[in-house]
């Protein structure tokens, strides 16, 4: 279902490697006339997959996107350390690891649940005004603050063999985790270090990569076909049809009573029309549900 108006939507892209995920961003705004462009959760240039676009008013609905949890099937090879933690970087360390399989799921099972990850320096966060990647370009390190992370799932998958084992894994994650500052987290649990060779998102919530289009696929006169509408693309939210009575208010972002919705659950909700149409996204408060974003 495309959106009534053809332009407000999420569109799903498969980043090919080597491109920013700005690179993307430009690419599709140039297609589609310089309309209002934007990405939930960016992709590192080496990384492959997912990468959710909002086209014109649904850029605004992207943070909700951006906080459902990520799969991700990463490649680690371990021995080997480098500097940005990815196989871009110069290597920093070199040693066989005589590793088997069985131990590097064992090591696994320490890492499911909420951890506490050190930000790598080649991330974006920032440390007194600057981001940490900046720093990395002047040749500097400095202190990083753990931070808390959520690991839904990490399972292996694949087990190649050698001095320097490759480990192909899945990790099913919260936002905010750093797939490769949790390699080489695994590679000194196993007592030596590793690096990501590659990666590739495959979801973001119920959205998926297999329902993604390369960006060669996407042409000014066909576009617009290959919008999912905001209330598809927030899917992942509950839903709650309002009548025509609330429709006005709802569409103006006032509060309503939590009982007027049927009394739902704390959290953003999806607020439809009578046709499935996302007029709003509120956030339930108990008693009480007041607008986050209002698509009007």
């Amino acid at each position: 279902m495309t959106p009534p108006d053809g332009v407000d939507g999420f569109l799903l892209v498969d980043k090919p490697a080597a491109w920013t995920s700005h690179d993307v961003v430009a690419r599709v705004r140039s297609i589609i006339g310089g309309r209002k462009v934007g990405h939930a959760g960016t992709l590192d240039p080496m990384a492959t997959g997912l990468l959710v676009l909002g086209i014109g008013r649904a850029t605004r609905l992207l943070r909700f996107v951006q906080d459902a949890p990520k799969v991700y099937v990463a490649m680690a090879r371990f021995g080997v350390a480098t500097e940005s933690l990815d196989a871009d970087g110069a290597v920093l360390w070199r040693e066989p690891m005589p590793i088997e399989a069985g131990d590097v799921e064992q090591v696994m099972k320490r890492f499911v649940g909420e951890i506490l990850q050190v930000p790598p320096m080649v991330s974006a966060v920032r440390v007194e005004g600057r981001r940490l990647y900046q720093l990395a370009r002047e040749g500097k390190t400095v202190e990083r603050k753990a931070r808390p992370v959520t690991i839904h799932e990490l399972r292996l998958l694949e087990f190649a063999p050698s001095d320097y084992p490759e480990v192909t894994f899945l990790v099913r994650c919260s936002k905010g985790t750093y797939v490769r500052t949790l390699a080489d987290d695994l590679g000194r649990a196993l007592g030596g270090r590793a690096h990501l060779a590659s990666l590739r998102r495959t979801a973001i919530g119920s959205l998926r990569v297999d329902d993604s289009h390369p960006v060669d696929g996407i042409t000014s006169d066909g576009w617009r076909e290959l919008l999912l509408t905001p209330a598809a693309g927030l899917a992942d939210l509950p839903a709650v049809e309002v009548g025509e009575d609330l429709e006005h208010a709802i569409g103006h972002g006032v509060a309503v009573a939590g009982h007027e919705l049927g009394n739902p659950v704390p959290g953003p909700l999806r607020m439809l029309d009578g046709e499935g149409r996302l007029l709003a996204v509120y956030r339930s408060e108990g008693a009480r549900a007041s607008a986050e974003v209002v698509l009007s």
